[in-house]
């Protein structure tokens, strides 16, 4: 009974029996954050020792692009490089591995054997060409990383951001273009196409639970004020039913109501105005999509700036190989010897 220390480990707090937090039970509660971007990079060469990378891959780099990563996803990050490296027939991970299974862990495995009509692939184009659009437009919102038509998880194309940096907050500006990108696809089917799809279901969600976030616990309406307005919730030990509670007046939850709706609205007409004053662009760039499934930050930003995609991709094409000259005393090939005839 002395010299004895007990640890324990969980990641839901809130719904620890009070009873285990007395003093002389569990003490000291430490918690455990995500890694940084130093922390990210040491994770990655500790997991990276037995696998062979290419003398081209920078960790680093792959540390800045993995950001919110726990030290058990960038794990699996470094198997999956070597599974997919492994598949391919190489014999060291490459760059474009870990891209993959980057992709692959934060935006779920691609379903390249997915069938999809054509008028569905177009729609889908449009849809993502318009997120991919005010992505890059929107001086707030997070970096355009690539945008795809190659279907991932449960969604039929994806647009992909990355952040510059660690995040460990975020402006109403940001929250204003975050907003914005998520309606994005919605109004670029209204432009582009002559119906409007379900597609948008999740984008909606997520701009919904941006704008409520923002007026019931952030306090960035000016309307409301500087006021927590959100339902109470007590997660009960052992499983019990969650109880709920409501704070505030119904008239109080009407305005708020109201709130969620302005901002939600403000967000759409900003994305309305954004789309179709580069509509060309909008075209070019699903177009494009339809041409190469795939187009990364820069090669969106050229379309916008009115440059050609398929001058760009022939200038990324590597030279033709030349033919090996014959060495001596080796025959030449009757059909490419001029002097045969």
């Amino acid at each position: 009974d002395q010299g004895i220390i007990l640890l324990a480990a969980t990641n839901r707090p809130d719904v620890l029996d009070p009873a285990l937090l007395r003093p002389g039970r569990f003490d000291r509660q430490i918690v455990i954050n995500l890694p940084d971007l130093k922390g990210r990079e040491e994770i990655l060469r500790i997991h990276s020792r037995k696998v062979k990378l290419s003398p081209q891959l920078d960790l680093s780099r792959v540390a800045r692009a993995t950001p919110g990563f726990s030290g058990a996803d960038l794990e699996a990050l470094v198997n999956e490089a070597a599974l997919m490296a492994v598949t391919a027939g190489r014999s060291q991970v490459e760059s474009q591995d870990m891209e993959e299974a980057r992709d692959k862990i934060r935006f779920g495995r691609s379903r390249k054997s997915m069938y999809m009509t054509e008028k569905e692939r177009r729609r889908t184009a449009y849809h993502e060409a318009g997120h991919a659009i005010v992505t890059v437009l929107n001086e707030d919102a997070d970096p355009l990383h690539k945008v795809t038509l190659i279907p991932r998880g449960m969604a039929l194309g994806v647009t992909m951001s990355l952040p510059e940096q660690d995040r460990y907050g975020a402006t109403k500006k940001e929250l204003l273009a975050r907003m914005q990108v998520c309606f994005g696809g919605r109004v670029a089917e209204e432009i582009a196409c002559d119906d409007i799809s379900s597609g948008a279901q999740n984008d909606i969600e997520q701009a919904t639970e941006v704008a409520r976030l923002m007026v019931t616990k952030w306090g960035m309406s000016e309307r409301m004020g500087l006021v927590s307005l959100a339902e109470g919730e007590e997660h009960l030990f052992l499983g019990r039913e969650i109880s709920r509670s409501m704070n505030h007046s119904e008239a109080t939850a009407v305005v708020v109501d109201e709130e969620i709706h302005r901002f939600l609205d403000d967000a759409l007409k900003g994305t309305r105005e954004m789309l179709r004053e580069n509509e060309g662009a909008l075209h070019t760039l699903s177009e494009a999509l339809l041409e190469y499934e795939t187009l990364n930050g820069e090669e969106v930003e050229a379309i916008l700036r009115g440059e050609d995609i398929h001058e760009i991709r022939r200038e990324m094409e590597p030279p033709p190989s030349e033919p090996k000259p014959a060495s001596e005393g080796e025959a030449e090939d009757p059909a490419t010897d001029p002097e045969s005839e």
